[in-house]
């Protein structure tokens, strides 16, 4: 049940993502732009953590995701560090997702061979 609904979920924000892409004139960049704030925004009024626990990975993987994981970041540090904590912590929070983004790309580039069109 819990595989049904965390697809369910993510499909559900797919869908919502493509009916604003289809409908309004925002780019892609702008879009995830929106969905980052939005998490952090969830996770700051205390809607997010609710919602990924029941939503699973449907909630944790895409984007909306990545924008609670900088808040939670941010938070902590601040309770931990003061003011640094402000800068340094979204960094500190996401980098494994981050770096792993960066590392498998780059793989992928090496196998795949990408050129400009």
């Amino acid at each position: 049940m819990n595989y049904l609904i965390a697809f369910l979920v993510g499909g559900a924000i797919c869908a919502l993502v493509q009916i604003l892409m289809d409908n309004t004139k925002l780019m892609p960049g702008r879009i995830m732009v929106i969905l980052v704030c939005a998490g952090t925004v969830f996770g700051a009024l205390g809607w997010y953590e609710p919602f990924a626990k029941w939503a699973g990975a449907g909630a944790t993987v895409p984007l909306l995701g990545f924008g609670n994981t900088l808040f939670k970041g941010v938070r902590d540090a601040i309770d931990a560090e003061g003011f640094i904590g402000l800068f340094k912590g979204g960094f500190t929070a996401s980098a494994v997702g981050i770096s792993a983004a960066l590392i498998f790309g780059y793989i992928a580039s090496l196998i795949f061979k990408p050129r400009m069109k």
